[in-house]
């Protein structure tokens, strides 16, 4: 099933369980994907509305670290449940161990020797991992490999 439909399927759910935050979680990503669509000036794919979900999640985890610095347990509680949601639409995310045996393997692909090679291993890496790992993550596995 297309991520489009499966959102759309999963709002009409949560309206027939009245279940108020999922609902409100959805309408939000929808809102976010629609936005993205008129901004291109056509329909996303599954991969743009992957991209376009993990963007919210990172701003998610950003508010977090906001809020608890801030000491507001109450709207951390709401960004994380916000957070399991989106989470929820992505794909699998992959282990730290999985991350590093695909870091290793694309290092040896590109020859990859120092930290100036980063760049080189970055753009090799991406397609690999795209939705299925946090960027701050996978840089930081990277830059562990090339020092």
């Amino acid at each position: 099933m297309q991520l489009r439909a499966r959102l759309n399927a999963d709002m009409k759910d949560a309206m027939k369980s009245r279940d108020a935050a999922r609902l409100s979680g959805i309408r939000m990503v929808l809102s976010a994907v629609k936005n993205r669509d008129i901004e291109l000036r056509r329909e996303l794919n599954d991969a743009e509305i992957t991209e376009t979900i993990s963007t919210l999640c990172k701003q998610r985890r950003e508010s977090i670290r906001l809020f608890k610095e801030a000491g507001r347990q109450d709207l951390v509680d709401k960004e994380e449940a916000e957070l399991a949601l989106l989470v929820s639409f992505l794909p699998q995310q992959l282990t730290r161990e999985e991350l590093v045996s695909l870091v290793d393997k694309v290092i040896t692909e590109t020859s990859a020797t120092s930290g100036k090679d980063m760049g080189k291993v970055m753009k090799a890496l991406q397609p690999l991992v795209s939705g299925r790992a946090d960027g701050k993550l996978v840089s930081e596995v990277v830059k562990e490999k090339l020092a």
